[in-house]
């Protein structure tokens, strides 16, 4: 059983984000007047995202235990190719391009993890340079301009709320039902818990994962067409790095490096957390050089809560093995597995 203590440190690691956000709102609240606003905060979900879209899909690949280094080049790809080859497609026809273009991206990736079981760390680093090396090509090294569709859905609203995050909204419904509703999200849960067990279990490891590198490059397209159309113009630094606050992103929302544990809900949640405090910086007039300490700041702190909470669920689950009579097998409802 969990001690009081145990218990109380396990509930004081997940509320961390949580405790963070209320202390950077108290922070920039009282160093500047404008943070609080209605309109700010519109702002910060806006630029929020479409890091939170692409967050939702590094969500699906850490649940099994893989990581994707290479979002950012599917995003340059997608958005190279749409501008280079077809920038007078219209605005649906360029969304689902840019999506299915992120997509082959994932299955490339994909096939070199589960065809020949390449680490995922190894395969997407590679197709990380090789994708920006490809549209660097495509584009001559040049920037590429927004076309005027894409850069009228970065400035549309429906109901006063923006096409950025409708998107979202639509994304996050969409995974979080995925997550909780079918097989398939219990799936992931499985295999990033025990994988051997998983297939011993009838699961069809190679094709989830498989389909999880998919989805996790669709969305990394879906994001690049978001901030395509929210920048305007697709420089040679386009996407650089974005993996770093995406991975972020999800860690923070309580999603583990290591699998089994996680959910769409909190890598929303640290993606909105991220931008708030480049947001505050910003309203503050910030040196921009302090900009990738911040970041930085944040990733080691996503990092270190994920390895607290790992260490202390597992000594948990040795705790709980040793106490049962020899021969026995009892599955309580803590060793289930569940989103964080």
């Amino acid at each position: 059983m969990r001690s009081a203590r145990q218990t109380l440190n396990l509930r004081l690691l997940r509320a961390t984000p949580l405790v963070l956000f209320v202390l950077v709102l108290i922070l920039f609240s009282s160093l500047s007047s404008r943070f609080l606003s209605a309109q700010n905060f519109a702002n910060i979900l806006t630029q929020a995202s479409f890091v939170a879209v692409m967050a939702i899909g590094m969500t699906f690949v850490l649940l099994i235990a893989g990581v994707d280094l290479s979002v950012g080049a599917a995003m340059y790809v997608s958005a190279a190719t749409l501008g280079v080859c077809l920038p007078g497609l219209p605005i649906p026809l360029a969304f689902l391009l840019m999506a299915g273009l992120g997509g082959l991206f994932g299955a490339v990736n994909a096939s070199f993890i589960v065809g020949l079981r390449v680490a995922a760390f190894v395969t997407t680093l590679a197709m990380l340079f090789i994708g920006r090396g490809l549209a660097l090509w495509l584009s001559t090294t040049k920037t590429i301009l927004a076309p005027a569709q894409i850069l009228t859905f970065g400035e549309g609203t429906l109901f006063g709320v923006s096409f950025a995050v409708w998107v979202l909204v639509v994304v996050f419904v969409v995974a979080l039902w995925i997550e909780r509703s079918t097989p398939f999200g219990r799936y992931l849960y499985a295999i990033g818990s025990d994988v051997e067990g998983a297939r011993k279990a009838g699961i069809q490891v190679r094709r989830v994962t498989f389909a999880v590198y998919v989805i996790c490059g669709m969305l990394a397209g879906v994001g690049g067409f978001v901030s395509w159309s929210q920048t305007a113009a697709a420089a040679t630094t386009f996407g650089y790095g974005m993996e770093f606050p995406v991975i972020a992103a999800a860690v923070l929302g309580g999603t583990s490096l290591f699998g089994g544990r996680g959910s769409v809900i909190g890598s929303v949640f640290g993606a909105v957390l991220i931008q708030t405090v480049q947001n505050g910086l910003v309203l503050l007039d910030a040196n921009p050089y302090i900009y990738p300490l911040v970041t930085s700041s944040i990733i080691f702190v996503a990092v270190l809560l994920d390895s607290q909470r790992t260490r202390l669920l597992e000594r948990l689950t040795r705790r709980q093995i040793r106490t049962e009579p020899a021969g026995m097998v009892v599955v309580r409802p803590d060793d289930k597995v569940r989103p964080a």
